[in-house]
């Protein structure tokens, strides 16, 4: 800790206390009921031994992978993420296109209306970002499967379409995707430890 000595109060980046109190606001801001809804789909889908299916790129494929072994493992509930099978998501995006990455991954794993997929999104999904979420959104409603999510903007595709989604409140432009992203870790720790207490 020598290297603190000697900071001044003015030597810190007023970044670094805006950065804090917009996080501060997304604790303060964020939607109860929705996190209540999200917890309930997942109780659902863990009722009806469906499994779970993490959807996220970038950050949030990261985020994915770390929530696949938290449901499992803390939760009790079977889960996956396709971005976890690097040789497969290469391949179906060289193969077909970036936008078929997940569809027909989730088609391979049967997914069925026991099932959930849950999108962790800095947008959410539209046409021209993330369109692989768009086209898995689409598949989960056409075969009866749920849609949950994470999301941070005004939540896109799957906040338009989703069954129980938490959307991030953004705060500033500079910093919408590592709140986003943040805060995904947050809402799912609490829902897979809500789902803990429960068993």
């Amino acid at each position: 800790m020598d290297w603190v000595i000697g900071m001044s109060e003015t030597s810190v980046s007023p970044y670094i206390g805006r950065y804090l109190r917009e996080a501060q606001t997304v604790i303060e801001t964020i939607d109860r009921e929705q996190v209540q809804r999200l917890i309930e789909a997942c109780r659902d889908v863990r009722a009806r031994e469906g499994r779970l299916f993490f959807l996220g790129v970038g950050g949030s494929a990261a985020n994915a992978s770390h929530a696949v072994n938290d449901f499992r493992k803390i939760a009790d509930m079977e889960a996956y993420a396709p971005t976890d099978n690097v040789s497969e998501l290469t391949a179906r995006a060289n193969d077909d296109s970036w936008a078929e990455t997940f569809a027909p991954w989730l088609k391979t794993s049967r997914l069925s209306a026991n099932d959930a997929i849950f999108v962790l999104s800095v947008g959410g999904g539209s046409p021209t970002t993330s369109a692989n979420l768009v086209a898995a959104v689409d598949l989960a409603q056409s075969v009866g499967a749920k849609v949950l999510g994470i999301v941070g903007r005004d939540g896109g595709h799957t906040y338009r379409h989703g069954d129980a989604v938490v959307r991030i409140p953004p705060q500033s432009d500079d910093t919408i995707t590592p709140l986003a992203e943040a805060f995904q870790g947050v809402v799912w720790h609490l829902v897979a430890t809500a789902l803990a207490r429960e068993s």
